[in-house]
């Protein structure tokens, strides 16, 4: 390992971090204009120059509310949840490819962080981790609608989960490897598999809703029923926290949706001019969040015994059924 090798590391890293933490701020913006929109308001526009700067505003706000701590709450564990919500929603971009090898300084530099083998595995992995600060929050908050949120959360995690992974098994039986950029390749090849798995790529969107706590599936949060659910005894940067999660979740699952079936970088005159690759993944990351929002706005929440009922009655069995129908699709043909 050179030490040149390391710099560039940790450059990536923190141009994923601080890509996270922009888009996280102008997701927020870009949900209240397009909801706006679809109940035909105008949505923020006051604070800047068409209104871009209410991001900045809404940080500035949380920095300085006041920082509250329920007096009977477990005060390490309290503080601790929020963080380990947010970082498993960093951490999962390592191994996001964003195009092509770039030659920059006179040196080849790929764009994405890591490329390991066992990619999917590791998204898998990393974004089961964020549940763990949701019951915390829940536990430790010693209240009681908290720990119902928290306990809501555990439930979902277990109804789409195993949706969710074998969502993928298709395009890692097409691509016959599970390294998103070998994927990517893949979808080079041959097609975008969203074509060639559109039943893998709807059960996907379906379990991301859930994976992100966005309506129809927020039950851990549900307003009306739970007072905020686990994040209500929450205030200031800590609240913030879990938002920033939410939010930056929203874009990683967008981004995997995107790399996974609809052909990652890839784009007309990619290969000649490699520097599109991210502005393509960029635009596709756009429309699935677009298609996010667009759910939140026209669709009541589920009722909690029907989302389980969907998850476990109709997810799973379709997912077995895309599995099944893949491989001997492959065997044929």
């Amino acid at each position: 390992m050179t030490f040149g090798l390391v710099i560039e590391w940790v450059i990536k890293s923190a141009i994923l971090i601080l890509f996270g933490l922009t888009g996280f701020a102008y997701t927020t913006l870009y949900e209240r204009r397009v909801l706006a929109r679809i109940q035909t308001r105008i949505g923020p526009n006051r604070a800047g120059p068409y209104g871009l700067l209410q991001p900045v505003a809404d940080g500035i706000k949380l920095i300085f509310n006041e920082e509250l701590i329920p007096a009977q709450a477990d005060k390490f564990m309290f503080l601790l949840a929020p963080v380990l919500t947010v970082l498993p929603s960093l951490i999962i971009w390592a191994v996001i490819p964003w195009g092509e090898q770039v030659v920059l300084f006179g040196r080849e530099i790929d764009l994405y962080l890591a490329d390991i083998n066992v990619g999917v595995l590791y998204l898998m992995a990393v974004a089961s981790i964020a549940v763990y600060g949701i019951v915390i929050a829940g536990w430790a908050s010693n209240s009681k609608y908290p720990l119902l949120g928290g306990l809501r959360s555990t439930a979902q995690m277990i109804s789409y989960e195993l949706s969710l992974g074998l969502a993928f098994v298709g395009p890692i039986l097409i691509a016959d490897s599970m390294s998103l950029v070998e994927i990517v390749q893949a979808q080079q090849q041959t097609a975008w598999f969203v074509l060639l798995q559109p039943l893998g790529f709807v059960i996907f969107l379906l379990a991301g809703l859930a994976e992100v706590n966005r309506a129809p599936f927020d039950m851990p949060e549900a307003e009306q029923e739970l007072v905020g659910g686990y994040h209500t005894e929450y205030s200031g940067m800590k609240f913030a926290l879990f938002f920033m999660a939410e939010y930056i979740k929203m874009i990683a699952v967008s981004a995997i949706a995107a790399t996974v079936f609809l052909g990652g970088y890839s784009g007309p005159l990619v290969g000649r001019y490699p520097g599109l690759g991210p502005l393509y993944l960029l635009i596709k990351i756009i429309m699935l969040l677009f298609g996010m929002i667009w759910v939140r706005g026209t669709l009541p929440r589920f009722r909690y015994d029907r989302l389980m009922a969907f998850g476990w009655k109709i997810l799973l069995p379709a997912a077995l059924l895309n599995v099944f129908l893949t491989a001997v699709g492959l065997i044929i043909f």
